[in-house]
């Protein structure tokens, strides 16, 4: 499980739609909410929060690789 560090610096790292629409959702919003703050079709959020979350789970495995990498490394 990633620290809220781990997460919030893997947000950082996702375009700025994705990242929005996690932020979002994180702090309560329901998707109707999410559409309107986007200017999105209400349709489009589930989809988009699940591409959100593939891409985020992504950017906090490549952060561990990275981690592991420089550990592995004796860095």
């Amino acid at each position: 499980m990633p620290t809220p560090v781990d997460r919030e610096r893997a947000l950082r790292q996702l375009p700025d739609a994705y990242a929005r629409a996690l932020r979002l959702r994180d702090a309560g919003s329901s998707e109707t909410e999410i559409a309107a703050r986007l200017e999105l079709e209400p349709e489009a959020i589930g989809p988009l929060l699940e591409v959100a979350e593939a891409k985020l789970a992504a950017a906090i495995k490549r952060q561990r690789s990275r981690v592991d990498q420089g550990l592995a490394d004796g860095s």
